[in-house]
């Protein structure tokens, strides 16, 4: 199986709502975003399926190694040569891709946030520097453009710790910061034990509203020179926004199912996004 080939398995393994967007680039951004996406897959697989930490901080350190061998020209594995193609093309700095890790290692660290402004290092870590490679990666004009999409990518981290409250809880994580859990009357042993009361519901209300906040400031960083280009990313926050509608919808019932869209729906919006940019 060529890197590539890999590499697309990977993608089409996760069902993420992102790939969507990847079938509407070109050839060689669509192999790059590709490449980019399975490396995010493979490091946040290490810290959600390894049940012993220690494992898990050696393979972490053991892709740190594998992107140093990037940088030295000379990588082993089938995602890091798929992305040494596509540095041929476009900047993706390795000191990125490692502060990605380091996101991912924050798991394995702390599982409990005590307000927003900590939870931002950690968003920051494995949603907005995704968002900075993916916009380098679409192409942009005007490097006020970074500024949007590392916004965009903290909204996407936003929606998905409300889609995941109940599924992160299972692995004893709460992303949602402490000091708004209890000013909202909501415990820890409400979202572990799978409570929906009203007073989760108020709060997960915050927590959508913050996440609408980020939308429109990310939209409207955007320079209009850009969006053309960045019609991937605007597809994403569609699909995005459309879900977070769907979860408030649903009333936040967050901790017991995970909201999905169909697939029809998502490559609709996709398609819709396009045509209207």
């Amino acid at each position: 199986m060529s890197p590539d080939a890999y590499c697309a398995q990977k993608v089409h393994a996760s069902g993420s709502s992102f790939t969507v967007s990847f079938r509407f680039l070109e050839p060689r951004r669509r192999q790059a975003i590709t490449a980019f996406y399975a490396f995010c897959r493979e490091v946040d697989d290490v810290v959600d399926d390894c049940s012993e930490p220690a494992i898990a901080r050696v393979k972490l350190d053991w892709w740190r190694a594998e992107l140093a061998a990037l940088e030295a020209g000379a990588p082993s594995h089938p995602v890091t040569q798929a992305l040494a193609t596509a540095r041929e093309h476009f900047a993706l700095p390795v000191e990125q891709l490692n502060e990605i890790i380091d996101g991912m290692q924050m798991d394995l660290d702390q599982t409990r946030y005590a307000d927003f402004k900590a939870l931002q290092l950690y968003c920051h870590r494995v949603a907005g520097v995704v968002g900075l490679v993916a916009a380098e990666i679409f192409g942009y004009s005007d490097r006020h453009t970074l500024k949007y999409a590392h916004t965009l990518g903290l909204a996407f981290q936003l929606t998905n710790i409300i889609r995941d409250v109940g599924e992160d809880a299972r692995r004893d994580r709460i992303y949602l910061p402490q000091d708004e859990l209890a000013r909202f009357g909501v415990s820890a042993a409400d979202i572990l034990h799978s409570r929906h009361t009203p007073e989760f519901r108020a709060l997960m209300q915050f927590q959508a509203e913050r996440a609408r906040e980020h939308y429109t400031r990310a939209l409207a960083q955007l320079p209009a020179a850009d969006r053309k280009a960045q019609r991937a990313g605007l597809m994403m926050a569609a699909i995005y926004q459309t879900l977070l509608d769907e979860i408030e919808r649903d009333g936040f019932l967050v901790l017991d199912r995970r909201t999905s869209l169909p697939p029809v729906r998502k490559l609709w919006l996709a398609v819709k996004t396009w045509i209207s940019v």
